[in-house]
């Protein structure tokens, strides 16, 4: 199992430690729910180095990255990050992702964990008709996500770059606690704001620490994966592995927002042909209408008990402390206000889907 240049702050902080995508990480401190609250109110800090970075450089880095994902690259400009996926050959998805504009033909990408290897090659193999220079730089960079209504409060406090001023989905680089070089990203995924802040792995304790002692007055506390789960899924957020995978399309996880078809790209023709026929089944949130845990991979049943679809994520949603989740359900039980049921322990435990976000 790999480690994060963190691994020993965690432990020495008390996080319960456990395996996932191959790393040692921090699945929580003090508890999911004090930490899903921090960030809600006030600030959480999280370590998410175990994410992939690229860099992808020269004059055909555009070309290649417009034609291995689905949103539209020619909308960046400098300094700004769009979400996107990698569309397979098969109408699923690779990954979800970030891709940053560093510079004209200099950008950055960052992917799943899980994901690192299998990105690598499928951008790799539509590479060789581009030539673009591929750098992985996953093994020399940390990440930290510093994420709640007084996140920024807390970062200004170590930088001088004016915080405020870069909007929502856009970055710059600056200095952070005395270390320069440090992408200063706009994003987070847990629906509270904040920044994420990339930058070497040597730099990664001080970082912490120096961040550490500066929220103290506000409240900031360490979080670890499981509050990160139940803050994304509040807002409706998908995970790759449970919400999205190879067998989910764009159209059907509610991404259609991210492909564009004003250009080509990898399997486009599937897509559109998709659109155009219309999905057979959605990626939608319920609420569960009693009390209960929806989990993922439990069944989703109509009124007659046919099973109509599976839960891909599931919680008790500390904010609104009632169960809800993600689910692919088929035409037409994935309208708004549809009665669905989740298959619990042989039980079916009536649900309704709902808009998202659920908070």
């Amino acid at each position: 199992m790999k480690k994060t240049a963190l691994y020993d702050k965690h432990v020495s902080l008390g996080a319960k430690i456990v395996p996932f995508a191959g790393f040692e990480m921090p699945v929580q401190y003090s508890g999911i729910n004090e930490e899903h609250f921090a960030v809600r109110e006030k600030a959480g800090m999280f370590d998410v180095s175990h994410m992939g970075q690229f860099f992808i450089e020269g004059a055909f880095a555009k070309d290649l990255l417009q034609f291995v994902t689905s949103n539209n690259v020619d909308a960046l400009e400098d300094g700004k990050a769009q979400y996107s996926c990698l569309p397979n050959e098969t109408g699923g998805i690779v990954d979800d992702l970030i891709v940053y504009k560093m510079e004209d033909e200099k950008y950055f990408v960052v992917v799943n964990a899980s994901n690192i290897d299998k990105d690598w090659n499928h951008i790799a193999k539509y590479n060789e008709k581009f030539g673009a220079k591929m750098t992985n730089a996953s093994d020399e960079m940390s990440l930290i996500a510093i994420q709640g209504p007084k996140a920024t409060e807390i970062l200004q406090k170590l930088t001088e770059t004016d915080l405020p001023t870069i909007p929502y989905y856009h970055f710059t680089v600056g200095s952070v606690a005395g270390f320069s070089d440090v992408i200063i990203s706009n994003t987070g995924y847990t629906g509270s704001g904040g920044f994420e802040i990339y930058f070497a792995n040597e730099n990664a304790e001080k970082i912490w620490d120096a961040l550490t002692e500066a929220g103290k007055e506000f409240g900031l506390i360490p979080c670890g994966l499981a509050s990160r789960d139940t803050l994304r899924l509040e807002k409706g957020f998908c995970l790759y592995g449970n919400d999205i995978d190879d067998t989910t399309s764009p159209l059907e996880a509610g991404l259609g927002w991210i492909t564009k078809f004003d250009k080509d790209f990898v399997n486009k023709t599937f897509l559109e042909n998709q659109k155009a026929e219309g999905i057979t089944r959605k990626l939608v949130g319920f609420e569960m209408q009693e009390k209960a845990i929806p989990r993922h991979d439990y069944e989703v049943v109509d009124a007659d008990g046919n099973i109509i679809g599976k839960v891909t994520s599931g919680t008790m949603s500390p904010m609104k402390k009632i169960g809800l989740g993600l689910a692919y359900v088929d035409k037409p039980n994935f309208k708004l206000d549809s009665e669905i049921f989740i298959r619990i322990r042989n039980k079916d435990i009536p649900a309704k889907v709902v808009k998202l976000p659920f908070v």
